[in-house]
């Protein structure tokens, strides 16, 4: 089935108990040696680093974007592996699906349980995903974990101990892995591929604010005060917050200040229903709606607006295209 380069970055995965805790330690070569290889693979290891994932930074995974286009210029590789920690994995597959021309597929997996333990997770998750590497095309970035198979693009991380802790809990998935063979359900709409941006010497400052009730503009404004170039707000229901909150964007944005609006509601699509500070006022004072893409997710969105351009509509534009989501369509039969 060909040659996968599986490149390493840490995580659960590669961890080891380190006396009061586990960290990422192992390299790729050690994670590699604790999974059964499909039969007809051959594996290149890559290691980019070894950290836990809570620890990332755009520069690690603005690095690991350019890793993945450097290896796919290869002509004779026939897919990627990142094994990476759950906790943003969610953030740097989206990163890479953003920007992801290439029919080959590229499959993020990790693992909830560390190197060595009993029952561990992390072996069967990097043979599905060693797997799906080498038998898909044609499916962007994709998300292999308890036997499932999903899309970059609004899969999160929905358990913080389970094994099964990866869905879109406004989707389905795209497809499944068992007895040696990967069956796909499913694929998704997926915008135009950005090209791939430069390594800036101060990547652009890109914060989170959420509302909630008693909540006033002072987070959102301390967020510009930062440095921020983008913030996203992570409002109530289908993406509602007040009057004053929507001065506040209406100011940002008048800046050149990109702001994402999605929502703390775990599945369903920011809609415009709400006046008197709802979603309906936010996206008029110009920010703009994640679809059904949470905060993680919109945060990349925004980083990757901002680095392809420096025109403050441009950045619009390209943030409006990055976070279109569309329903999955059946696969023909």
């Amino acid at each position: 089935m060909g040659r996968i380069v599986v490149i390493s970055t840490g995580g659960t995965i590669a961890s080891r108990w380190q006396g009061s805790g586990f960290a990422a330690d192992a390299d790729g070569r050690e994670v590699m040696a604790t999974a059964p290889l499909p039969e007809g693979i051959t594996v290149e290891i890559v290691d980019l680093f070894s950290v836990n994932s809570p620890r990332l930074t755009t520069a690690h995974q603005l690095t690991l974007l350019r890793t993945v286009h450097e290896v796919l210029a290869d002509p004779d590789v026939q897919g990627i592996v990142v094994t990476h920690g759950t906790d943003t994995l969610e953030e740097s597959a989206f990163l890479v699906d953003l920007h992801h021309h290439d029919p080959r597929t590229v499959v993020f997996t990790g693992s909830q349980l560390p190197m060595g333990a009993t029952d561990g997770d992390g072996p069967g998750n990097l043979y599905d995903a060693l797997l799906t590497a080498a038998t898909t095309r044609g499916l962007g970035v994709l998300i292999a974990f308890a036997g499932r198979v999903h899309a970059a693009r609004g899969t999160v991380k929905t358990q913080t101990l389970i094994a099964d802790a990866f869905a879109d809990p406004s989707g389905e998935q795209l497809g499944k892995v068992g007895f040696g063979k990967v069956t796909v359900l499913r694929h998704a709409v997926r915008p135009q591929a950005l090209a791939l941006p430069a390594m800036p010497e101060l990547p652009p400052r890109v914060d989170m604010v959420m509302h909630h009730a008693d909540a006033d503009p002072a987070l959102f404004e301390a967020a510009l005060a930062a440095g921020a170039q983008g913030v996203v707000l992570v409002a109530t229901g289908a993406g509602n917050a007040t009057p004053e909150i929507v001065e506040a964007v209406r100011a940002a944005t008048a800046r050149g200040v990109l702001v994402a609006l999605t929502t703390r509601v775990a599945a369903g699509p920011v809609t415009e229903i709400y006046t008197h500070g709802g979603a309906v006022d936010l996206v008029a004072a110009g920010a703009v709606k994640s679809g059904t893409l949470r905060a993680g997710q919109a945060r990349i969105a925004v980083l990757s607006a901002l680095l392809a351009s420096q025109d403050p509509a441009e950045r619009v534009r390209i943030l409006h295209r990055s976070l279109v989501t569309e329903s999955p369509v059946l696969v023909d039969a």
